[in-house]
């Protein structure tokens, strides 16, 4: 059984990755590296051992010469590309001992992924207000902006996950989509969502619903209009798949009804989806909340 390593902290916002050493007969460290990362430059790996980025369980740094043995764990840091800044700020709506309520603008992350590190909201608010254990509650697409929720104190995080876990949750969204006036509203959407298998999409199959939308009209505004969109379920791009499926799909949406090539952001074009709302009772205090976005469209 492989013996439990604690992981290292992170640098700069980079968390230690892990390997463990398999069976084999390299004569060390470098030799092995080299061969199972053949797509990386021999170079790369020796000025992390140089920088002292290669680690053993104990965070202590080992030499490039080091001997090879198998079953043991090494920890190292990878490199980060630069990022582009995403020039807008997010915006503190509410904080307690264990609450944190933030306004997300649009195209910032909610936590580091692929090519997104520090340009994430959960990273910007660990270093701007020194919060290193700040974790988020739920997420939100990069795409989308609006509140959310993020627990200051780590102990209290289940309690309130639980809350979405039993839809004790309470979502209200906006959307300006491209309108369709012979599509009757009130109404609500059920289907069954699930993942293509060559994309991210998500598309609609036949099955047991495992999704559902409620969509209101709030202004017919010419060839757009205004929903407010209130989901009772939390699959993946729910409102942006259910909105095009009714033939009312998201103004700059670039991933549905159809999927564009991946490009550079256009900041002058924002997905028109904004969180508008969530409300729910406090797990500990027993007191109804509604923390409400301050963000428009």
């Amino acid at each position: 059984m492989t013996r439990a390593v604690p992981p290292l902290p992170a640098r700069d916002g980079v968390a230690a990755s892990r390997l463990w050493l398999p069976a084999g007969d390299w004569p060390d460290l470098l030799s092995f590296l080299v061969a199972r990362f053949a797509h990386l430059d021999a170079d790369v790996w020796v000025r992390r051992f140089a920088n002292g980025e290669v680690l053993d369980e104990l965070g202590q740094p080992l030499r490039a010469d080091t001997p090879y043995k198998a079953g043991r764990c090494l920890h190292y840091y990878r490199d980060v590309p630069p990022e582009r800044v995403v020039p807008f700020a997010e915006t503190v709506r509410y904080r307690d001992a264990r609450l944190l309520v933030v306004d997300k603008p649009h195209f910032l992350a909610t936590i580091p992924s692929g090519k997104h590190l520090h340009q994430t909201l959960l990273m910007r608010l660990r270093t701007s207000l020194d919060l290193p254990q700040l974790t988020p509650i739920h997420r939100l697409d990069r795409e989308t902006a609006g509140v959310m929720l993020f627990c200051v104190d780590p102990a209290s995080r289940g309690a309130y996950q639980t809350l979405f876990a039993e839809r004790r949750v309470a979502k209200t969204y906006e959307a300006i989509v491209h309108h369709r006036a012979r599509l009757s509203l009130p109404y609500v959407h059920r289907s069954r969502l699930v993942e293509r298998d060559d994309s991210f999409v998500m598309h609609e199959v036949d099955g047991e619903p495992n999704s559902e939308t409620r969509v209101e009209l709030i202004e017919a505004m010419g060839g757009t209009a205004r929903l407010r969109l209130m989901p009772l379920t939390g699959k993946k791009h729910q409102l942006r798949a259910h909105l095009a499926a009714l033939g009312v799909p998201i103004v700059n949406d670039r991933w549905y009804p159809r999927l564009l090539p991946d490009g550079p952001d256009d900041y002058d074009r924002p997905l028109k989806l904004l969180a508008r709302s969530i409300a729910f009772t406090d797990p500990f205090s027993g007191v109804a909340c509604r923390f409400e976005s301050g963000l428009s469209l």
